[in-house]
This record gives C-alpha cells, structure tokens and sequence, in this order.
C-alpha cells in the first residue's frame, strides 16, 4: 500500500513565486491564493479608505487623525502571512511607516471586504488569527447585501459592537469620532 506524499508546509518563496494577479497569503502552513479584488470590491475599499484617510489619516482633515491607514498591507503575525483588505494603527503604536516590505506589528484595526471567494476565511481562520494576535478591531464588509458588522477583541473572543445595512450613517468603533455614510461606500 502506497502513502500519500508529506505536503509540506508553504514558505515564504512560494509567496514570491506567485504571479502578479494574485494576492498570496500563508495560513496555517497553507499557502492561500486569491484573485485581485472584483470591482465592486475595489470601489467599497476605495470609499471607505478615503473617508478614514480624511478622518484619522495623516493631519485629521475632519476628524482627529492619530491613525496610520494602509490598504493590502502584508502582516506577518502569529506565523501566518496574512494581507486583509485595510489595515490601521494608532500613531502611538506606530509612529512612522517602517520601510519594509511587510509589517510585524499587530494593527490596531483590520477590515475585510467579503467576498464569495473569501468570505468564509475571512470569518474563520483569519479572523482567528487576528484575534491571537492581539488585533483589537475587526470589520466584516460585505458589499453585495451591504452590511458592515464591527467586532472588538474581548479577551479571547470576538464581541460585535455594531451591525448596519444598506444606505445609513453610522458612528463604528474605533473610528466613532466620525458619521461614516455608507450609501458612499455601496456606491457603484
């Protein structure tokens, strides 16, 4: 009787390796692969990034700034190579961009833009691995039913803080200093 072959566990050149079109990330030793973002994907990403940019990026613009907001950064964390769609850190953890090609300090905030070919490691496995890593926020946006779910880090488990739908403002942890307009964010 023949074994299966020992799959051996991803490293760091099979990331490199990948083509252009391809986010790459290594969770669990598995080497995870996914397609550039869709456009309506993109468009979400795009709007809410610039309404925290010009809330708590770089000078405030109309809110209080004190953030460092990155999207598609590379996160090598809790060994796993993890790429969430935006990334944020308060300026006192992160008082400038390191130059480097991937980040090894935990953010702060993490949101992911579901999507059908990512939507369940979103929720399960990254989000996991968020939280061993000490990330105190984490937003689930999913542009096709349009909802936004908003989960802070309690100890050990995922606590939901906010859950909104469709054409609304909200005020979302940790960036509540501002009325985030979603019918911006679903915006085609």
């Amino acid at each position: 009787m023949s074994q299966a072959p020992i799959k051996r566990p991803a490293t760091y050149d099979d990331l490199l390796k990948l083509p252009e079109h391809l986010v790459g990330e290594i969770i669990d030793g598995d080497l995870i692969t996914s397609p550039r973002p869709a456009a309506r994907h993109a468009a979400a990403a795009s709007a809410l990034g610039a309404d925290l940019h010009n809330g708590f990026g770089r000078g405030g613009g109309s809110g209080p700034g004190g953030w460092v907001i990155l999207d598609e950064p590379e996160l090598h964390i809790v060994g796993q190579v993890l790429v969430p769609d935006m990334a944020g850190w308060r300026r006192e953890r992160m008082p400038e961009i390191p130059d480097a090609p991937f980040f090894e300090l935990a953010p702060d905030w993490v949101c992911e833009i579901l999507s059908p070919s990512t939507a369940a490691m979103d929720r399960t496995r990254k989000r996991h691995h968020y939280g061993r890593a000490g990330v105190t926020y984490l937003w689930l946006l999913d542009p096709a039913p349009q909802t936004l779910e908003a989960h802070r880090l309690d100890g050990d488990a995922w606590k939901l803080v906010a859950s909104v739908a469709g054409n609304t403002k909200a005020r979302i942890e940790p960036f509540d200093a501002i009325e985030l307009d979603l019918s911006v964010v679903w915006a085609r």
